[in-house]
C-alpha cells in the first residue's frame, strides 16, 4: 500500500471573515467562513459564497452559521462541515486513492490550549493525518516578506474578521504582543449600529459589511475621498422605506470608538518592547496585514499616534495565507511550528 500513499500538503488560513487555503504555493480556495444548514436533518446545504448568497436572506428551513467567532471555533460541528468542503474543492481530481493530507493551520497567538485543541480536533475529523499550527502574527510577517529568524526587532499588526493582532517578532519568535477583539466584525457592527441610531434606517450586516468596504475610513480627512454610498433601508419607527447618502467622514466618526481600542494595544505593545528592538522598528516600521488594512487612511492615522512610520502589505487579504504557504514548505525548518 506505502506505493500509493499520495501526501497532499495544504496551507490553511482558518479565519472568522473569509478561510484560505493554500496547496502548492497558489491560493486555489478563497471563500467566506460560513455554512448554510438545513435546519431539519442537519445535513450541509452550502458553504462558502454560495452560503454567504443565503445569509440573512433564507427561509426558516435553512440556517446560515458563522463556525468561529473572534478568532475561535464557536460551533464545532459547522467548522468541520466546512473544513472538509473546502478540503473536498482541493482533493486531487481523478485520483483513485485519497490522499493523506498534512494541513498547516494559522491560529491567533491568544489562544488557549482548549481552543488549539478545538481546531487541531477539527482538522483530524476533516481528514488531516499531520496538523502544524502557526501563530496568526508570524504568518502574516513571513507573507509580508519579514525575515522572521532575523536578530532584529519586525512589528506586524493583523486585523482579521474576528481579532487584531499585534507582535513584535525577533529570531523566530514573538517577544511580545497583544490580541483584542477589536476587528472586521466589531467595524462592521458599529456601521450598523451607528446608521440605526444616526439615520433611524435598518440595514442588515451584508449592507454594513458593503459600506465598510466601500467608503471605511479611519480618519475624517482623506487625500482621495471615495464617493459618497446610498443605503435604502426601512425607517426604524415608521417602517416606510428611506434613503440616505453617507460618506467616509461619518465613517470615520463611527468607527472611532473601536480604533481608539487598536490604539491602545498598539500603545500597550510598544511600552513592553526592549529598548534594542524598539530602535529596528523604528528604522524598519511597521507592517499592517489582514482585511483590516485597507480602512483608508488607517497607516496614515497610526503613524499620527506613534510617529512611527507605518507599510500596508503586499496583497494584505491574502498575507497570512501566504505566510501559511510559506510556513507550509519550510516545515522542517522553522521551529516556531507547534505540532498538533
Amino acid at each position: 500500500m506505502g506505493l500509493f500513499s499520495l501526501t497532499q500538503e495544504l496551507g490553511i488560513d482558518l479565519g472568522t471573515a473569509n478561510t484560505l487555503i493554500i496547496h502548492n504555493d497558489k491560493v486555489v480556495v478563497d471563500e467566506p467562513s460560513i455554512v448554510a444548514i438545513d435546519a431539519h436533518s442537519e445535513k450541509l446545504v452550502a458553504i462558502g459564497h454560495q452560503a454567504r448568497q443565503m445569509h440573512e436572506k433564507t427561509n426558516p428551513r435553512i440556517r446560515t452559521i458563522r463556525p468561529l467567532k473572534d478568532g475561535v471555533i464557536a460551533d464545532f460541528n459547522a467548522t468541520e462541515l466546512m473544513l472538509r468542503g473546502m478540503i473536498k474543492k482541493v482533493r486531487m481530481s481523478g485520483s483513485l486513492f485519497s490522499p493523506s493530507l498534512r494541513m498547516v493551520i494559522c491560529i491567533p497567538s491568544g489562544s488557549t490550549n482548549v481552543e488549539i485543541r478545538a481546531v487541531r480536533d477539527s482538522a483530524d475529523r476533516a481528514g488531516a493525518r499531520e496538523v502544524y499550527m502557526i501563530f496568526e502574527p508570524m504568518a502574516a510577517a513571513l507573507g509580508a516578506g519579514l525575515d522572521v529568524e532575523a536578530p532584529e526587532g519586525n512589528m506586524i499588526i493583523d486585523i482579521g474578521g474576528g481579532t487584531s493582532e499585534i507582535a513584535c517578532i525577533s529570531l523566530g519568535g514573538i517577544v511580545c504582543s497583544e490580541s483584542i477583539n477589536v476587528a472586521g466584525d466589531v467595524f462592521t457592527a458599529d456601521i450598523l449600529n451607528y446608521v440605526r441610531q444616526q439615520h433611524n434606517i435598518r440595514i442588515g450586516e451584508r449592507t454594513a459589511e458593503a459600506i465598510k468596504c466601500s467608503i471605511g475610513a479611519a480618519v475624517p480627512q482623506l487625500d482621495e475621498e471615495p464617493e459618497d454610498y446610498i443605503v435604502t433601508g426601512p425607517n426604524v419607527l415608521t417602517a416606510l422605506p428611506q434613503t440616505v447618502s453617507l460618506s467616509s467622514n461619518e465613517i470615520a466618526y463611527a468607527l472611532e470608538k473601536s480604533l481608539v481600542k487598536l490604539d491602545a494595544a498598539l500603545m500597550s505593545v510598544l511600552e513592553k518592547m526592549p529598548p534594542e528592538l524598539y530602535a529596528d522598528i523604528v528604522k524598519n516600521g511597521v507592517y499592517l496585514a489582514g482585511g483590516g488594512a485597507l480602512i483608508k487612511g488607517l497607516d496614515k492615522r497610526l503613524s499620527e499616534k506613534t510617529g512611527l512610520p507605518f507599510h500596508i502589505a503586499e496583497d494584505p487579504l491574502r498575507a497570512i495565507a501566504r505566510g501559511t504557504g510559506i510556513a507550509l514548505k519550510n516545515i522542517d525548518r522553522f521551529s516556531f511550528l507547534m505540532r498538533g
